[in-house]
């Protein structure tokens, strides 16, 4: 391995008087408030995290990168970088046109000077990208159900980078590492990409790799974007500096990357290659099943657990960066230190935690031994995540209109709120439109943007230890999913499915709902012309024909009960 290149790389800001000028001129131009996604991808296009790029992608780089990871003039880059807009939006812009990009607290940040816009094929950027044109994966779900139709590309004119209130001292572009290796003479530098909190196996597997590299040790955890349900960045952090102390002061820093994820596995891998290739270092380790999502809606993992190492190996020459393989470190009860999985002493006694066993002695306050991690990473992850019969929680009822949902939701609040100890709110879904979407018809778009409000005021209930129990009829599975994730970042999410046929359902129409609509006389109803989605995987499913709500709302109380959420 040659010597770093720690010579500055180019960034796409302009300098800070043209940047006032134009401020002014883009308060003028069609403006575009980008998503937190696209937030992380413009601040690494600016800064030089994703050099060699100019802006997002063209179509003929995209095309070129979908097809066989690559740009239009040959250069290896493995993740589509775009701007997707909506219909609405790109029916006023085209090629040719400079269009201001925002925050969400609408600063300017860039201008975008867009050369190109298309429809993409989706589900053939799924299957180049991802492997699958799969739902469970995050990013295929989020291709189609979050991002925009339309893609615009073209060069950026960065005018500021995005303002992080949080960790600043932490935070260094690739020009700011390039020069603090280059102040500090390391010659070879060696990064550990995370997304999880350190544990001892992880101090144990980053010593051995900076020792059998003889570099020094950049930790580079990504704080932008992750896979829905990990543990959040803040405490990440908290738990990094907690351990920091444990390495070498003169051989190991920290810096946090802005990185939105995709969970692209093989092409992710190489893609934080060319990243930290970027930032000046030398040495990248790829990790086993790195940058997985987990498993596909068959069960199986989607990628093999050697792949992200053997596509990078491929690519390592052109990326410019030597990988070291992720050596899974398990710890010896005999010998009281870590070892490579496959280095055990003959007849040793082999204990590891796996992250799912974490999470459940996490979530019922069990023991977590200091020979699998720091007290003091325990106590954060403790901070964050209490036993679950102290978090807060959302029990989702979805099914028909006259199924039951309501009548079991309210008895179900009313004995939660009998056993005591949270805070109850009932988000019926009558109720929330009239005082949260008074203004919403019953289009599809309507009735999305009304369930995604119920789901943030659950989220908002769940994350400050409340219970929330909601009562929609919620037809759509993407949108269900949605509001999961939105949730599961704070706390459980129940999904319970009130399964009642849509005859019985009929039978009780005391509003005579279906019988207007069954005359045409409602437009878009749910079961008769409109779909209703089945959940495929509830929490419990309930059909309240023949049954008293008491037995329903009984059923969810033990399906609380047996998930930890309550005792009784």
């Amino acid at each position: 391995m040659t010597l770093p290149n720690l010579a500055p790389i180019p960034e796409l800001y302009v300098s800070h008087e043209s940047a006032q000028k134009l401020k002014i001129e883009a308060g003028n131009l069609p403006s575009w408030d980008l998503t937190p996604r696209q937030i992380c991808d413009l601040e690494l296009l600016m800064n030089g995290g994703f050099f060699p790029l100019k802006g997002f992608l063209s179509e003929a780089d995209y095309d070129g990168v979908v097809d066989n990871m690559r740009l239009a003039d040959g250069t290896l880059w493995p993740m589509p970088i775009t701007l997707d807009v909506n219909e609405k939006f790109a029916e006023g812009i085209a090629p040719g046109q400079d269009i201001a990009l925002r925050d969400q607290e609408g600063v300017i940040l860039a201008i975008l000077s867009v050369t190109d816009k298309w429809v993409p094929n989706k589900a053939k950027e799924a299957e180049k990208v991802f492997g699958a044109d799969d739902l469970a994966h995050p990013a295929v779900n989020y291709l189609h159900n979050t991002a925009g139709k339309i893609y615009l590309g073209g060069p950026v004119t960065g005018i500021q980078q995005p303002v992080h209130y949080d960790f600043k001292a932490r935070r260094d572009t690739p020009n700011e590492l390039r020069a603090y290796f280059r102040k500090l003479g390391w010659q070879k530098i060696v990064a550990f990409q995370t997304r999880n909190p350190l544990h001892r196996a992880h101090q144990e597997l980053t010593f051995r790799a900076a020792r059998e590299a003889q570099a020094n040790l950049l930790i580079h955890p990504v704080v932008g974007m992750t896979k829905p349900g990990d543990v959040d960045h803040f405490t990440r952090v908290r738990c990094y500096e907690a351990v920091l102390d444990q390495y070498p002061q003169s051989t190991t820093t920290m810096s946090l990357l802005n990185l939105a994820m995709r969970m692209a596995g093989p092409r992710e891998a190489v893609w934080h290659g060319l990243i930290r290739k970027n930032h000046g270092v030398t040495h990248f380790i790829v990790g086993r099943d790195h940058a997985g999502p987990g498993k596909n809606s068959q069960g199986v993992d989607f990628y093999g657990p050697y792949d992200a190492q053997t596509l990078f190996k491929q690519y390592e020459e052109e990326i410019g960066v030597t990988m070291v393989d992720f050596k899974h470190m398990v710890y010896v009860a005999e010998k009281a230190q870590y070892y490579p999985a496959n280095e055990v002493p003959e007849g040793c006694t082999v204990l590891d935690i796996s992250g799912t066993e974490l999470r459940r002695r996490l979530r019922e306050g069990l023991d977590i031994p200091e020979w699998f991690s720091f007290p003091q990473v325990v106590s954060e992850l403790r901070r964050t995540s209490p036993a679950r019969a102290k978090q807060g929680f959302t029990v989702f009822f979805t099914g028909l209109s006259g199924s039951g949902k309501s009548t079991i939701a309210n008895a179900l609040m009313v004995k939660l709120m009998e056993m005591g100890g949270r805070p109850v709110t009932l988000l019926d879904g009558d109720v929330v439109r009239k005082h949260l979407s008074s203004e919403l018809g019953f289009s599809k778009e309507h009735r999305d943007i009304n369930i995604k409000r119920i789901g943030y005021v659950a989220s908002e209930i769940t994350k400050n230890g409340g219970i929330a129990i909601c009562a929609p009829i919620a037809p759509y599975t993407a949108t269900r999913r949605a509001v999961r994730e939105m949730i599961e970042a704070y706390g459980a999410f129940v999904e319970v499915h009130v399964a009642t046929p849509i005859e019985e359902c009929e039978s009780r129409d005391r509003k005579g709902l279906y019988k207007l609509a069954r005359e045409g006389k409602i437009k878009e109803f749910t079961g008769i012309s409109d779909p209703y989605e089945v959940p495929a995987n509830p929490e419990l499913a309930v059909d309240t024909t023949g049954v008293d709500v008491d037995h329903c709302a009984h059923q969810v109380i033990l399906k609380l009960e047996s998930m930890g959420l309550i005792k009784a």
